[in-house]
């Protein structure tokens, strides 16, 4: 089993603590981080996205100019998409559908071989607890500066508090969730995943 120093509010380590092979310690599988993260972005779509086509845009109900006789070629409306103002052709609509499926197994597996990444780059840092006493963001910062967390980090709870959210919710590098809210796209989209203890213990319980 994979070790990790359990840490203080301060950064001071407390003792060692093992991570359970079974979520931390498998063998990673690529290409279901890879759906699962495509799978994620396509739900970010609205899918609202639309073009008219030359049957759609208002006007060109004659022919520009005779058939023959000036010079030009022949046309049979302005509202051809070749003109200014014209109709799109095979332009976006919005009846495409991106929803795309992933089984639950596939799920779990990627979220385990993202976590199992973490854990092999030594980027998860386990806090005893993480009770924040002021709403203040400056207050927030200076703890995580002492548990030397640089750069984006995915901060991951069993429950949320208002002085949490409201300390955390300016700090655009920052997101904290819930235990039963982590997913493999936050844990690979985020450098540093900190959790706290009891919520390791209680997605070790669910995943495994």
């Amino acid at each position: 089993m994979p070790k990790i120093a359990l840490l203080n509010i301060k950064g001071e380590k407390i003792k060692d603590i093992k991570l359970n092979d079974e979520i931390f310690g498998i063998e990673p599988n690529n290409q279901t981080i890879y759906d699962a993260i495509v799978l994620k972005n396509a739900s970010m779509r609205q899918g609202s996205h639309s073009t008219k086509t030359r049957s759609e845009v208002s006007g060109g109900g004659r022919k520009p100019w005779r058939q023959k006789g000036t010079g030009n070629a022949r046309q049979g409306s302005i509202r051809a998409p070749h003109f200014v103002g014209g109709g799109v052709v095979f332009g976006p609509t919005p009846n495409k559908n991106y929803t795309k499926k992933q089984n639950r197994k596939e799920r779990r597996l990627a979220l385990k071989s993202a976590l199992t990444y973490k854990a092999k780059n030594k980027e998860i840092f386990v806090v005893e607890g993480l009770n924040v006493d002021t709403p203040k963001t400056k207050d927030f910062v200076k703890l995580l500066e002492d548990l030397k967390i640089e750069g984006k980090a995915l901060i991951v709870v069993k429950e949320l508090t208002d002085n949490l959210i409201l300390a955390s919710r300016n700090l655009s590098d920052i997101k904290v969730i819930e235990t039963h809210e982590i997913n493999t796209f936050d844990v690979t989209y985020y450098k540093n995943l900190v959790m706290t203890e009891e919520a390791v213990k209680m997605l070790e319980e669910v995943l495994k």
